[in-house]
């Protein structure tokens, strides 16, 4: 798997993920989706420059020129329901993309231990096509894992790119062992620790309450 890791050199990016992480601003729901939105978009432009391009010419008011243009048939497949705003900072940018939607939510057996369910598919197909598969937070890494195996009836794409905000080192150790190994993750932030509950530490705590509310 090719790593691709947003905060390895500083941008406007470092602001967005501060106010994610701060527990004041955070209370702004509407700033944190908009962050998170606007970190989508990041990642969406840096993931556009793997995609494949071919020549196309554009006719001007005052002539022709030839222009690369992006021919990748990409499906946009988000983890709800924290995967909401990541996916709409990704469709600012792939506006002609195919959309794709599963639920993906831990079921607790107890205070630490618990399992991924995947109840709600809704996709295209994705054979030859380029899958982009979008979660905030990459934690112990089973939710994307799971999503895989749910998205396997649904044919083989010929690319994965993973997009996330913040990860874990175990998680993305993990999901490197499940995922092909031309898959390309494309993440803001990594951070060294999960908690005994399986949450990223210092993260920021759980995003989808953050984005929507607590359920």
């Amino acid at each position: 798997m090719k790593i691709h890791h947003l905060l390895e050199n500083n941008s406007v990016a470092n602001t967005f993920i501060s106010e994610l992480r701060s527990a004041e601003i955070q209370k702004d729901r509407m700033r944190f989706r908009k962050n998170i939105e606007r970190i989508g978009e990041i990642l969406g432009y840096e993931l556009s420059k793997k995609l494949n391009y071919t020549a196309k010419e554009i006719k001007t008011p005052l002539g022709e020129i030839s222009q690369q243009l992006p021919t990748d048939k990409l499906v946009i497949c988000s983890i709800l329901r924290a995967g909401l705003p990541l996916h709409n900072g990704l469709l600012n940018y792939f506006d002609k993309a195919e959309n794709s939607f599963i639920s993906a939510y831990r079921h607790h057996l107890n205070e630490t231990e618990f399992e991924i369910k995947v109840e709600y598919v809704a996709s295209p197909t994705l054979d030859e096509k380029t899958l982009i598969l979008a979660d905030p937070m990459l934690a112990t890494g089973r939710s994307f894992v799971n999503v895989l195996h749910a998205l396997k009836k649904l044919g083989t794409p010929e690319k994965i790119h993973i997009v996330a905000v913040i990860g874990s080192t175990e998680g993305i150790k993990f999901i490197e062992e499940e995922f092909p190994e031309n898959t390309h993750l494309w993440i803001a932030t990594i951070d060294e620790k999960l908690n005994d509950k399986g949450y990223i530490v210092p993260g920021l705590g759980d995003a989808g309450d953050k984005i929507f509310g607590t359920r």
